[in-house]
């Protein structure tokens, strides 16, 4: 029961973590979209969700790191960054992919369209990718050597 209520703790600061990052690559993605938009930029769609899931990855890194999976950071920051950049990145494939086949191969090209495979469906695909993927590798308890 420990086991389980302590997981729940867990995907609960997950969540709130990648709340307030959610909240951070919407307004930079929809920021750049407009700017993007008003001058028909080709690709501004891909290229603005690329750079605003940068600057949640950095956001949510933080909040994970300090917060969310606190009991499991790692002496070898570097490397936990490293990790933490390689799944994130995963997952925001997942993300982009939705984006795109949305956008490029269905044609549903408005904002509207966009937010929904970008923010809905690509976030809710990529989260558990990553969720999967930080618990189990980046922020997975340590365990004992072999002897």
């Amino acid at each position: 029961m420990a086991g389980a209520r302590a997981l729940a703790g867990q995907a609960a600061r997950f969540g709130a973590v990648g709340g307030v990052g959610f909240v951070v690559d919407v307004a930079v993605f929809n920021a750049l979209l407009a700017a993007g938009t008003a001058g028909h930029l080709r690709g501004a769609a891909v290229v603005a969700k690329a750079s605003s899931t940068v600057v949640a990855i950095a956001v949510n890194w933080l909040g994970n790191r300090y917060w969310a999976f606190r009991e499991h950071r790692r002496d070898d920051i570097l490397r936990e960054a490293v990790e933490f950049g390689v799944v994130s990145l995963a997952g925001s494939v997942v993300t982009l992919a939705c984006l795109g086949v949305s956008h490029y191969v269905l044609h549903l090209t408005s904002p509207l369209a966009d937010n929904v495979s970008a923010n809905v469906v690509g976030l809710a695909l990529g989260s558990a990718v990553r969720f999967v993927a930080y618990r189990g590798w980046v922020f997975a308890a340590p365990t004992a050597p072999i002897p």
